[in-house]
């Protein structure tokens, strides 16, 4: 095993009904070695700081809520749809420890309970904890981080300013932001994300969401881990005063360089730099392309950066537990 076995007490007890149910039905290998894997009771002592919501009908233990946004994150479901999905699926219970007769989580429920997370910051201490979890089973090798960022679009429309023939539209989503794509024609309109990603596991390590418009240099250094030997990065993180801090702790300058307008052209030396750095910082994209078309994350499903902060974590949360499966082989 990969983490070690952590079962919740008192939740593996099959009532006769589910006895009876043949042990192949409804199995899917990769939640049940997640299940086994993972050691769940650890981000148990986490969710035990959530604040208890108001009286009304007994609340689900805050772990099934949790691995309930993770099932959610897996298969691309929306609330409702995670709400069906977990009543009709064998799997989806027996990951949840649901029993045959239990009550599910209903969609307002999930809502609340991801709201919750996002108010008190947990989304981002979860994925830190499965962080040490890796680091523990020896699956971070910290060789190198490449950085990067991609933008993600909103579904929301943008504000509209006020003219002589129309009023002022005020924006739906106030914390997004317009943005033109560099090298490509129009605009963007939402949230760009940015990434520090182990080079040789390609796993996720540190994350930002910012507004569109923020430049990806603002926010480079909190992606540098300080444990890893070299960054990796594109053109647009070269910056003087970076390459110095980098060699102040000791890591490798892997950040490819730029020709400053008005400059001298690259040396030689600078463009072989270039050359050899190029392919290994690319494999980010992947990473990213991941998150997208097989996760959802190509565009922001919430209003505001606070809750859509806490979505991309418990994305690459998701990602990052699947991820260690495939590199343990």
């Amino acid at each position: 095993m990969l983490f070690g076995s952590h079962g919740m007490a008192g939740r593996d007890q099959l009532s006769l009904s589910e006895a009876l149910v043949a042990s192949q039905v409804g199995r899917n290998e990769a939640l049940e070695k997640l299940a086994q894997a993972v050691k769940w009771y650890r981000f148990e002592k986490l969710l035990g700081r959530l604040k208890p919501e108001a009286a009304g009908r007994p609340p689900f233990d805050p772990l099934l809520m949790f691995k309930a946004l993770l099932l959610q994150q897996w298969y691309r479901l929306s609330d409702a749809e995670l709400e069906e999905a977990v009543n009709d699926r064998m799997s989806f219970r027996r990951f949840l420890g649901l029993s045959l007769q239990d009550a599910g989580p209903d969609h307002t429920t999930v809502c609340r309970f991801r709201n919750r997370l996002a108010e008190a910051g947990l989304a981002e201490k979860l994925f830190a904890e499965f962080e040490r979890q890796l680091e523990r089973s020896g699956l971070l090798l910290k060789r190198g981080t490449m950085i990067d960022a991609t933008l993600v679009a909103t579904p929301y429309r943008p504000g509209r300013s006020g003219a002589a023939s129309e009023e002022a539209v005020p924006a739906v989503d106030g914390d997004a932001a317009l943005t033109a794509r560099k090298g490509q024609r129009g605009t963007h309109y939402g949230y760009k994300a940015h990434a520090g990603v182990d080079v040789d596991t390609r796993l996720i390590r540190r994350l930002q969401l910012t507004p569109a418009n923020v430049n990806e240099t603002v926010v480079a250094d909190a992606l540098v881990c300080r444990d890893e030997a070299a960054i990796y990065a594109d053109k647009a993180y070269a910056k003087r005063q970076r390459r110095q801090w980098l060699q102040e702790l000791r890591i490798k300058d892997r950040i490819m360089h730029k020709s400053w307008g008005g400059g001298p052209p690259l040396r030689a030396s600078q463009k072989r730099h270039n050359g050899l750095i190029a392919p290994v910082r690319a494999q980010v994209e992947g990473v990213f392309a991941t998150l997208k078309r097989w996760m959802g994350f190509n565009r922001v499903r919430y209003i505001g950066l606070a809750k859509n902060t806490a979505h991309l974590h418990l994305v690459a949360l998701a990602y990052n537990m699947t991820r260690s499966l495939k590199l343990a082989g």
